[in-house]
């Protein structure tokens, strides 16, 4: 019986102990919700503001945007005007005010050519350097081009003078040369394919030894393989026979590849004799 007595009073500080520690424990779990509840909510209002935010710095950027796009367009719409282009201003009297009063023999002189053939060769060369005008400039006529490709070739002279001479740059003057050598060599090789059946061959060169008095100074330059004194003269003919290209001067003891290199067609490159 004392044993019984005895422990009652242990069980019931125990069960106590027990239910004390579960209320505590289950209050605390409630505080923790609560505070884990509380920080969600805090961190979805921040989450909310920020967004705001965003969205409304992106509509005033839009509307700033907008705005800003709006009065640009009220600013060049006050001040259009038609657009321009820099250009090099150049004289072309020669060509607009001294040719068109050639006569017959001066065109001759110039051009190796009469006015009623220029012509001529002009509205056959249409097609192919005939230009437009385009937005910002004026382009070159027809005859003006031809006349720059037939004065190079006539005379010779530097790209640079020519576009002096006409009122034309350097690059002009050298496109109108290239597009009228072109359009002449394939008719050429169109002709020499069709009547000898040579296909993209546009003529056929060859030398001579013209002889000579042996000169003073570097006369054995001059002396030829054929055993006396010359100098070289190279000419290239077209399918009809006719000279196109001439060329003469150099010393007979070049090889003919030499002259070639050193002629019109090859460069041009200054021959220099031998001094020793």
């Amino acid at each position: 019986m004392r044993n019984t007595e005895t422990m009652e009073p242990i069980e019931g500080m125990v069960f106590l102990i027990l239910g004390m520690w579960m209320f505590l424990t289950s209050r605390r779990r409630n505080v923790f919700k609560m505070r884990l509840m509380a920080a969600k909510q805090i961190t979805a209002k921040k989450n909310k503001r920020v967004w705001e935010l965003l969205q409304r710095s992106e509509d005033d950027d839009i509307t700033r945007f907008a705005r800003r796009r709006t009065r640009m367009y009220h600013i060049l719409q006050s001040r259009r005007h038609r657009p321009s282009v820099w250009t090099l201003n150049r004289a072309s009297e020669w060509w607009g005010v001294i040719v068109p009063g050639f006569t017959n023999t001066q065109w001759l002189e110039n051009f190796r050519m009469s006015e009623e053939t220029f012509i001529y060769l002009c509205n056959k060369l249409r097609p192919a350097m005939e230009r437009r005008d385009a937005n910002f400039r004026v382009c070159v006529p027809l005859k003006k081009r031809v006349a720059i490709a037939l004065w190079k070739l006539a005379t010779g002279s530097e790209y640079r003078s020519v576009g002096h001479l006409f009122g034309a740059s350097i690059s002009t003057v050298c496109r109108c040369v290239q597009e009228f050598y072109q359009e002449r060599f394939k008719e050429m090789a169109a002709y020499i394919e069709n009547r000898w059946g040579l296909p993209q061959c546009i003529g056929a060169i060859d030398g001579s030894h013209i002889p000579i008095i042996a000169p003073q100074d570097y006369h054995c330059d001059y002396f030829n393989r054929k055993g006396w004194h010359s100098i070289i003269l190279q000419g290239v003919v077209d399918g009809k026979g006719l000279f196109w290209n001439v060329f003469t001067g150099l010393p007979g003891s070049l090889h003919d590849a030499r002259v070639l290199r050193l002629s019109t067609l090859g460069g041009g490159k200054p021959w220099k004799p031998h001094t020793s």
